[in-house]
């Protein structure tokens, strides 16, 4: 049944139109993913349908008594309220039928001592159905409610006593998502609600989203989440709508086909225009009125002609990483790494190794400790106890969430520029534009660019930095979904090696090899990308339901024999490391005696090519042997 229907809605500001007689219908229990470029009109939508702006022409019809909720993408919240009390006021109607309860109940009290049976009568039939009311609104379990939602959001315990006032502004928004969804409307209108949500928030919500029994409409450019949730796509493009029934995958390969076959119809139709234009002109120089008439006609059937708009540019920019020079084999090693602020212990025992060409996935909670131990890994930050080795010939390359390499006081230009002078103004330009910075947009200030901009420029000085070790902290933040997959498909092409942390799991399926999940408990490895980190995970809970049924002696044992594992492990690495660097040892010193031997002169010295010679054979029997030790340890 239909909760909510629009029919040619329009909306322009001045003279820009952004919207123009676009149509839907919203059934119920639909869950409608809305996408388009930036600018396309998305937000202008949502606040049209919530009322906020009114439409310059078209109809809204609502369902009656329709309840609509709305999350905003910037959220402003101002209370000294406490989180949970914040939450409390979605339920103060229940709050209120509670004390009413309360009150029946003293007043059937003292009835029951004084003995007036109609009055009491009256009073239990009351409470009956005040109780039945209370029990249908969930009133004896909206508290449980209130904590398992804000748990789910990523909120502890701990924080339900914070005053709000003093939240961030991430935390703010997980409020105000918190709320909204206790609130249950008939219609909710997400504006990008993923944003401030870790991994484990953002598949709570998922899950909660698919069982909601009323429609969504969400704007996200988190492609993962969309594909687990939305079963139909509204796409706004030149001020207009396409409805797809659909999820997103699949959205976006009809769409690849759809802009095949616009395009191709719209060439055409330039040709036919073409082709008649011409005609006219031949026709209106030969200067005979049957001509001129015929040309009048043809022009009147072209004027009337209803033009294909021409289809968005689907040629995306085109980045590329590329290393200066290639590193070894082992790029970087952390050893027992221990963190710690005063008393606050953050990493402890985390150890793993990244090899050249792999691409690394880092991923875990918020406040977890992985942008502190990038920082360290880059030398920003100390560490109290343990090792960590670059390897030989590595180039870091660092791309940060906060942006804080950009100089927000330059032009875009400027940063640019001075970064790198010996680009020519000529190339500065080519490589701008090719960032999407064309016009007098490359004489802007730095401080004045969107979240956006100021990540492709961000992402411009890492390509142009040469590294062959990127370390990217949340790069996909701030792009759209075009900017997203131009990022990925140059993360693909790179011939370096990748260390990312991100949560954006569909950016980490699709670049990323190797998972590493930083927990309280420390750091877990999977040799896969992000679905093969989610089946592995699963298998794991799975164990541990097993492990219930197990004696503590079975648990004890096993997890000591999985200690001896991990230890066993730690020192075939230890050994592979240590092999590494004899064989890197004993191939120099045959490369140098290789030069020798290579050297005309030393042919008048006989006893030198023997003893040369000798020695050769020698570090290469021992090279041998080397790498029969390396390829057992390796297999």
């Amino acid at each position: 049944m239909p909760v909510l229907s629009c029919n040619n809605l329009t909306k322009s500001y001045i003279v820009d139109t952004v919207i123009e007689d676009i149509s839907f219908t919203v059934e119920d229990g639909d869950k409608i993913g809305v996408l388009g470029l930036n600018g396309s009109g998305k937000t202008t939508l949502f606040n049209i349908l919530a009322g906020d702006i009114h439409q310059d022409k078209g109809e809204i019809f609502i369902q009656k008594d329709l309840v609509l909720g709305y999350l905003r993408q910037h959220v402003k919240i101002d209370s000294q309220n406490t989180i949970y009390e914040e939450c409390l006021m979605v339920f103060e109607h229940l709050i209120g039928m509670e004390k009413n309860l309360r009150n029946l109940e003293e007043e059937i009290a003292e009835l029951g001592v004084e003995g007036d049976s109609d009055r009491l009568a009256s009073l239990m039939n009351r409470y009956a159905n005040l109780t039945e009311e209370f029990q249908e609104k969930n009133g004896y379990g909206f508290k449980s409610e209130i904590r398992g939602t804000l748990i789910g959001l990523g909120f502890t315990v701990e924080d339900f006593d914070k005053e709000v006032n003093i939240l961030s502004g991430g935390q703010k928004s997980r409020l105000s998502l918190a709320k909204l969804l206790l609130e249950k409307p008939d219609l909710l209108l997400l504006d990008e609600p993923t944003n401030h949500l870790d991994i484990d928030a953002i598949g709570w919500l998922e899950k909660f989203l698919k069982d909601y029994k009323g429609a969504v409409l969400i704007i996200s450019h988190d492609r993962y989440f969309l594909d687990n949730v939305v079963n139909r796509i509204f796409y706004l493009e030149n001020k207009t709508i396409k409805v797809y029934n659909t999820n997103y995958s699949r959205f976006m390969e009809q769409r690849k086909k759809d802009l095949e076959v616009l395009k191709r119809q719209y060439e055409g139709q330039q040709k036919e225009i073409k082709r008649q234009e011409e005609i006219i002109a031949r026709f209106m120089n030969y200067g005979d009125s049957r001509y001129i008439n015929q040309a009048q006609s043809r022009q009147r059937l072209l004027d009337k002609m209803k033009l294909i708009d021409k289809p968005m540019n689907s040629k995306k920019t085109r980045l590329r990483f590329e290393p200066k020079i290639k590193s070894g084999r082992d790029v970087l090693s952390v050893d027992n790494i221990k963190k710690a602020f005063d008393d606050f212990v953050l990493l402890e025992d985390i150890s793993f190794d990244i090899y050249r060409g792999e691409r690394v996935g880092l991923i875990g909670p918020n406040g977890i400790g992985k942008t502190t131990l990038f920082k360290i890994v880059l030398g920003e930050v100390g560490y109290d106890e343990g090792d960590i080795t670059l390897g030989r010939n590595v180039i870091t390359g660092y791309f940060d969430q906060e942006m804080g390499n950009l100089n927000l006081d330059k032009t875009v230009i400027d940063e640019i520029w001075d970064e790198y002078p010996k680009l020519n103004y000529y190339e500065i330009r080519t490589i701008l534009s090719q960032f999407m910075f064309v016009g007098d947009d490359i004489f802007r200030e730095v401080s004045d660019l969107s979240g956006g901009e100021k990540g492709r420029l961000s992402l411009l000085k890492l390509m142009l930095s040469n590294a062959n070790f990127l370390l990217m902290d949340e790069p996909t933040n701030h792009l759209d979904i075009d900017s997203k997959e131009v990022l990925e498909d140059a993360i693909l092409n790179y011939e370096g090696t990748l260390f990312v942390i991100s949560h954006d799991r569909y950016f980490l399926n699709r670049v990323t090899d190797k998972i590493l999940e930083l927990t309280p408990e420390g750091l877990k490895e999977y040799l896969g990308n992000y679905d093969y980190y989610l089946e592995k995970k699963n298998e794991s809970l799975y164990e541990e339901d097993e492990e219930d049924t197990k004696t503590k002696t079975q648990i004890k044992l096993e997890r000591k024999k999985e200690k001896e594992l991990i230890q066993k492990e730690r020192e075939r690495k230890r050994q592979i490391k240590k092999l590494e660097e004899e064989i890197t040892r004993t191939e120099k010193s045959i490369e140098e005696i290789d030069s020798l031997l290579y050297d005309p002169d030393i042919y008048e010295d006989h006893e030198r090519i023997v003893e040369l010679s000798q020695k050769r054979q020698e570090l290469q029997d021992e090279l041998d042997d080397l790498y029969e030790k390396w390829i057992s340890l390796i297999n």
